[in-house]
């Protein structure tokens, strides 16, 4: 007896495009069956910022219980962890790929308040990594969201909120004949937790660090301190193995909870160079500086010398970047309203700046016991595909897989 595929997509030549073969095909309809328990149909628009790829998921999910982004973030980190992998593993993924989870907010913005999240997220990166924020991914799903018309566009300005584990995010979009030319988002209070703390790391010393939060728990070290300066991306393997090594024993010897949200570190590190100041282009003088981040994609053993390994961040790393703003701040290096260019290690920039500083433990923004910063950052993304991702269900990696030669 055939298949039925009445629920099968019918794929046809798009108009002007050159036909490859003679008419459209037909995709297997047994991995559309919904009495497959492993069906998995998850509806994608791939971009990348900076460099660094997103995979925004619009549908497809099972369902995710939780009223807000950071009560799903926990139930897809406790119970949904198989997505992520199959998702940003092999051979679906790789060891950069990111993956971002959309979901409709409990506010249905009903009366067009645009300061009230009408979209939450949830990130998931390799590592079992789910950030409380991320700027890249931010920026990434802003701009799927405006150019695929999930978000109305409004030109040349798009003003909304989008609700990430961490809290609202605002997002000011500036668009141009369908396309996010830029969007700037103004993130969640940044923060110094401490300067100058001294780090043993195994086999190579003492590593200086200053530990900041952005969104993430940042170890920012001076790239120049451990021999890393100038950062480029012929030093990126060296980069990898010094990042993760000190990072991991920076979570070690000098773990670190936000006081207000559960979230743990240290989880990801940064080298910078020492900043630059140059002239903007309306005479005001912007600070300049260079970065590696250095991502987390598999368990460091201290024991085992080949999991000395890592990955690096393509782009200028969004709350990375709000994280050396926080220190560059609390060192008298950057004052409130000062543009700050923050190149990646590709040469990929963003344009960060603080708004202002949270000291009066009334602002609704307060951290308890620290200085914080209000920061934005503006940067932009570019669709690089729409995907529908499968399982067939006679698949052996419906999981994914790693191997060694390049993660």
């Amino acid at each position: 007896m055939a298949d039925d595929t009445s629920d099968t997509p019918q794929i046809t030549p798009s108009e002007g495009q050159q036909q490859m073969i003679s008419k459209g095909y037909t995709l297997p309809s047994r991995l559309f069956k919904k009495s497959n328990e492993k069906s998995i149909l998850l509806e994608c628009i791939d971009c990348h910022c900076g460099g660094e790829p997103a995979r925004i998921v619009l549908s497809g999910l099972p369902p995710v219980p939780g009223k807000t982004a950071m009560e799903k973030r926990q139930y897809m980190m406790k119970n949904m962890d198989y997505i992520r992998q199959l998702m940003l593993l092999e051979p679906r993924g790789y060891p950069c790929q990111n993956v971002d989870y959309v979901f409709d907010g409990n506010d249905n913005n009903e009366n067009n308040d645009n300061s009230k999240p009408r979209l939450q997220y949830v990130i998931a990166e390799q590592g079992n990594i789910y950030p409380a924020m991320s700027g890249h991914n931010t920026i990434c799903v802003a701009t799927a969201l405006l150019e695929c018309n999930v978000i109305p566009m409004e030109e040349p300005t798009t003003n909304f909120t989008l609700e990430a584990p961490a809290g609202p995010i605002e997002i000011t979009a500036q668009c141009s004949n369908g396309k996010a030319k830029s969007i700037a988002f103004r993130n969640e209070p940044s923060f110094v937790e401490a300067l100058d703390v001294s780090i043993d790391v195994p086999t190579f010393g003492k590593v200086v660090v200053d530990i900041a939060y952005g969104g993430m728990w940042y170890a920012v070290v001076d790239a120049n301190s451990v021999g890393l300066a100038p950062l480029c991306p012929t030093k990126a393997r060296e980069i990898c193995k010094l990042g993760q090594m000190i990072k991991i024993a920076t979570k070690e010897q000098h773990p670190v909870q936000h006081p207000k949200i559960d979230y743990p570190g240290v989880d990801i590190l940064v080298f910078r160079e020492k900043p630059a100041t140059a002239e903007a282009g309306d005479g005001s003088h912007c600070r300049h500086g260079r970065n590696a981040v250095v991502m987390t994609n598999q368990e460091l053993d201290w024991n085992d010398p080949s999991t000395w390994t890592a990955m690096l961040d393509r782009s200028p790393c969004g709350t990375g970047t709000c994280a050396v703003m926080a220190v560059m701040h609390a060192r008298g290096e950057l004052r409130i309203g000062q543009p700050f260019v923050h190149e990646s290690i590709i040469g990929s920039t963003f344009t960060g700046v603080l708004i202002r500083e949270v000291l009066d433990d009334d602002d609704e923004y307060a951290i308890p016991g620290r200085k914080a910063v209000i920061p934005e950052i503006t940067g932009s993304a570019h669709i690089t595909q729409f995907s529908k991702v499968v399982v067939d269900p006679d698949d052996p990696f419906p999981n994914g897989f790693r191997v060694g030669d390049i993660w």
